[in-house]
Order: structure tokens, then C-alpha cells, then sequence
């Protein structure tokens, strides 16, 4: 419960960034603040369509050491893994598109929230996640985004 509602700070924090989005520093991310505010709402559809759809009878935890390792420091390290293309936003940033997905991210976050234990998607890196582990990872994430966000922001170019 208490990650659910953190994640859902998150999302409300990642929402406050929208004035910046054609923000862009180089020197931080080859890519605009828009970008991650869309890169993050489009891991958290996808990952909540993919657990939606999951069968909570497959789901086996198996130890994971770079789950382990970013469970237990909070964080992803920056700069270390490349965006999957299912989840890389395809257009340019479009402030009336992320404002609608913000809207829909609101109702997929109540679908996640009702989702049984055991329901999972799986993760490139740290392999099946279930509904308490995927809360967790969607919480760094959206976190390592906001993070590098205030980054493009603050950071002199």
C-alpha cells in the first residue's frame, strides 16, 4: 500500500514537469523532459496491460541478482540500460496527447492496484516481476525519470 501510494505521488510529480517539456541538456540526456514524462506513462500502460493479462498460475519467483541489487538500493543506475522500443515514445511531444494519458494512467493505476499478488509481467532485465515487485520497479523507475528530469532542468548546460 505504501508503494502504491508513492508511485502515485510520482506520477502526480511527473505531472508538474509538463511547462518544461521541450526543456533538453545535452550534457544530462540526449533526450527532452517530454520524452521521459511520455517514456515513463508508456512503461507504466504497458507494464499494467501486460499484468492484466497475465496468468497468476505461471508466476514463480526466482532469484534475480540485478533485481536484488536495484530493489535494494532503490535506484537504477543512470545511463546503463537503453529504453525497449515498445516503450520509446514514437512522436514528438504533444502536450494535449500526454495530458490524455496522464487521464488514463489515473484509471490504469486502480486496474494495477486490484490486480491479484501473483498476476506478473516479465521484465527484460529482472525476469518475472508480480504485482508487489512490479509496483516496486514501476516506483524507481518513474523515480529515476523524475530524477533525470530535474536534472535537464537545474543542471547548467
Amino acid at each position: 500500500i505504501f508503494l502504491m501510494k508513492k508511485l502515485i505521488e510520482y506520477v502526480n510529480d511527473l505531472r508538474t514537469y509538463l511547462p518544461n517539456a521541450n526543456k533538453l541538456n545535452e550534457k544530462v540526456s540526449s533526450s527532452n523532459v517530454g520524452w521521459h514524462i511520455d517514456h515513463s506513462l508508456l512503461v507504466l500502460s504497458q507494464i499494467i496491460t501486460a499484468m492484466e493479462s497475465s496468468d497468476p498460475v505461471y508466476y514463480r519467483f526466482q532469484f534475480n541478482i540485478k533485481r536484488f541489487l536495484a530493489f535494494s538500493l532503490n535506484r537504477f543506475p543512470r545511463g546503463v540500460a537503453k529504453a525497449p522500443k515498445l516503450v520509446k515514445p514514437t512522436e514528438a511531444f504533444d502536450e494535449a496527447n500526454t495530458i490524455a494519458a496522464f487521464e488514463n494512467i489515473q484509471q490504469r493505476l486502480i486496474v494495477l492496484e486490484n490486480l491479484t499478488p501473483n498476476q506478473f509481467f516479465i521484465h527484460p532485465f529482472f525476469g518475472k516481476l508480480n504485482k508487489k515487485a512490479a509496483i516496486k520497479m514501476l516506483t524507481i523507475h518513474t523515480a529515476h525519470h523524475i530524477l533525470i528530469i530535474k536534472d535537464i532542468i537545474h543542471k547548467q548546460a
